[in-house]
């Protein structure tokens, strides 16, 4: 306000002056006319005042027909900028869209910015990060009754179900023991079942179950020699002599028969209509059971309290990992020029693009914006800005209309004379 108390002030002090100029020169050409007859300097003298004064005057005329009639009066071609005020929006809108916002200088400054830099920079400082990592944390829970009240839950939840209904579990489970079998990597399932198959062998409980049970299958007679243990003990140690062999061996044949076994099992699922058929049966038995769905919820109230809960406390460990995370990735944006170039060059491509489909509505509301200005206090905006400079035009025109004025009447006396 007080800045614009001063440029008001100036204005009118020199408004005053081109004024008071102009009056003088007009004075100043009364005298010299009067004077005239008495020396023929003075002629020179009335020529230049003339001059100035009509320069001074047109000067004067073309500063006020720029915002308003001079006088008041309906003179055409005057009060320019009132006059044209939309034309004048629709000309600054297409201007800024087609000259500041054409692709070519969009990208050009984009190109400029190192947005990399910015983000790691300003990620590297654990305060920022702690900051930022508070902001996202604050709207969590908010977002998270967002998601139950807005029925959103339900409706993805109900969505993944559909893709899973969709999802051929055969060819999948196929793909997955494919996956498996591609290094051999299924060998070790085989050594994992042969272990856990020699622990049940040494186990004195299984033993005896064993025992009992052939104990049940042999007549009475041999009972009475202990055939029993003896039998047991027979098919423990050829079993565990072999599963020691098949473990040992990485050319053993159950390893081979083991590999013609998945590799038959994996043909079926791909192949088998029957398997197929079974395995979708036992998928939607699956997803119909209420339980799945009964831990669905629970997992999702667990994970809704514990985030809660962890956004409340002081130093919860969601804000910790977070703030490391964001910290860690600023560290590797400084660390990693390729990362900060390709993050870069992504930038200007989604910005530049924005840009240009933003573009013209951005035309049209500069031009909507300059059309709603109330144009006495526009013209008043550009009076205090420009007014000064303006007001030196009819200095300047006072001047060179007065240098002219007596050029022309030193040609004039000269032509008189060669004459």
């Amino acid at each position: 306000m007080t800045r614009d108390l001063d440029r008001a002030r100036d204005l009118r002090r020199i408004k005053l002056l081109a004024t008071g100029l102009l009056i003088l020169t007009a004075g100043l050409f009364v005298v010299a006319r009067h004077f005239e007859p008495l020396h023929w300097a003075w002629g020179y003298v009335a020529a230049f005042a003339a001059a100035a004064t009509v320069g001074g005057l047109a000067d004067w005329y073309a500063v006020v027909a720029l915002f308003r009639r001079p006088l008041g009066l309906p003179i055409p071609h005057t009060a320019i900028v009132p006059r044209n005020h939309l034309r004048i929006a629709d000309t600054l809108g297409e201007f800024i869209e087609t000259n500041f916002l054409a692709p070519e200088p969009v990208e050009a400054r984009l190109r400029d910015v190192d947005f990399a830099a910015l983000v790691a920079d300003w990620l590297s400082e654990r305060a920022r990060a702690a900051a930022l990592a508070d902001f996202a944390l604050q709207l969590l829970p908010q977002a998270l009754a967002a998601i139950e009240q807005s029925g959103l839950k339900r409706f993805v939840g109900q969505g993944i179900m559909g893709e899973l209904e969709r999802v051929e579990l055969a060819p999948l489970a196929a793909s997955l023991l494919s996956a498996i079998t591609e290094k051999g990597r299924h060998q070790r399932l085989l050594d994992e079942l042969l272990g856990a198959l020699d622990k049940v062998l040494a186990d004195e409980a299984t033993l005896a179950a064993l025992r009992e049970k052939i104990r049940k299958e042999l007549p009475a007679l041999f009972n009475l020699y202990r055939a029993d243990a003896y039998l047991l003990r027979k098919i423990v140690a050829s079993t565990s002599a072999f599963i020691q062999e098949a473990r040992a061996d990485p050319g053993h044949p159950l390893r081979g028969e083991f590999d013609r076994f998945v590799a038959g099992y994996i043909e079926q699922l791909r192949s088998s209509e029957s398997f197929a058929r079974r395995a979708q049966n036992l998928k939607r038995d699956l997803l119909a059971r209420p339980e799945l769905a009964a831990l669905a919820e629970g997992a999702w109230e667990s994970l809704r309290a514990f985030i809660e809960q962890d956004v409340a406390a002081d130093d919860g460990q969601v804000r910790r990992e977070l703030v490391s995370m964001l910290v860690a990735i600023g560290g590797q944006l400084q660390r990693d020029p390729a990362i900060r170039a390709e993050i870069n060059r992504g930038m200007v491509r989604v910005l530049g693009e924005f840009v240009q489909r933003q573009k013209s509505g951005v035309g049209r509301f500069i031009a909507d914006q300059v059309k709603s200005w109330d144009m006495s206090v526009l013209i008043s905006r550009i009076e205090l800005t420009a007014g000064p400079d303006l007001q030196y035009i009819r200095f300047n025109g006072t001047l060179i209309g007065g240098l002219a004025g007596l050029a022309l009447h030193a040609l004039e006396q000269g032509l008189k004379l060669a004459t």
